[in-house]
């Protein structure tokens, strides 16, 4: 079956004279355009162009597939016209931090789904050090992640603790102090925003832990946890995921999570439900 795009490349060749000009028609890149002449002409077994340094012209073979591209052209385009109009959602496109919890998340969707916006939603994961390039490129609208002190309004505040499995000897324990642990095996979260300031703390109070495991995925660092591999560093949030999460004596890290929103995505996701609704949403998961 031909792909119409690929028509679409022809008839902009034919339309156009050459090759650039055609791809700045479709708005794609030149090797984009010549790749997709290419493969027409290997499904059709013809050459379609002569081509010179100055322009391209039809070959036989080419004469008869214009007429018969652009009857089929048409005819899409007919369709299009006849097809009864649909306002196109809106879409929102959210970077987000990749160490929230998955919980939170799932809840969160599951409040879109539920609410049955007219907006779409497209999200963009990544550790918090992707997130201002997302947004500084255009790639996300907004993006949920860690804001310095001076942003106004974060969606919530936590602080980090030592995760351990439920039958940890400590588990009950609100506090630990960084000397309890220090025979203790340890999960290293390679993904985590406090990394740095976590290896600090506990290497200035000399403790140098076996690392049992690296990882860069939550999920797969509580499972470590939860089956007794060893200890980790984590945000609260992911307390009662199947571990204890203990406050650190003489740590007092926290994570301020905000809404960051893109400068030229502004006056597009004013009073956007989906945006609203999802931050909402792990704003009371924080607050459970």
């Amino acid at each position: 079956m031909l792909d119409r795009t690929l028509l679409r490349y022809f008839l902009a060749v034919v339309d156009r004279g050459n090759f650039s000009r055609a791809a700045a028609n479709c708005r794609v890149s030149q090797p984009t355009l010549s790749i997709g002449i290419a493969k027409l002409e290997r499904m059709l077994g013809e050459t379609l162009f002569i081509r010179n340094s100055r322009r391209v012209e039809l070959t036989a073979a080419g004469v008869r597939l214009s007429a018969q591209a652009r009857r089929i052209e048409a005819a899409f385009l007919e369709a299009e016209t006849a097809a009864p109009a649909e306002a196109p959602k809106k879409l929102i496109r959210l970077g987000l931090l990749s160490t929230l919890p998955s919980s939170w998340v799932e809840r969160a969707l599951a409040a879109l789904r539920d609410s049955a916006l007219s907006e779409r939603l497209e999200i963009v994961e990544g550790r918090q050090s992707d997130l201002p390039a997302l947004l500084g490129r255009g790639r996300v609208d907004a993006a949920i992640g860690v804001v310095d002190g001076a942003a106004r309004d974060p969606l919530f505040v936590e602080d980090y603790g030592l995760a351990m499995p439920l039958s940890h000897p400590l588990a009950h324990r609100p506090e630990v102090a960084p000397e309890e642990v220090a025979a203790e095996t340890m999960i290293v979260r390679r993904h985590c925003e406090a990394l740095a300031e976590t290896s600090r703390y506990f290497t200035a109070r000399g403790v140098r832990p076996f690392m049992a495991a690296r990882t860069t995925h939550d999920d797969r660092a509580l499972a470590y946890v939860r089956a007794g591999l060893g200890v980790t560093v984590l945000p609260r949030g992911f307390q009662g995921e199947g571990v204890a999460v203990a406050t650190l004596t003489g740590w007092g890290l926290t994570r301020r999570i905000g809404l960051m929103i893109e400068p030229d995505s502004r006056a597009r996701l004013a009073g956007a439900e989906t945006l609203q609704l999802f931050s909402d949403s792990l704003k009371a998961s924080a607050a459970r």
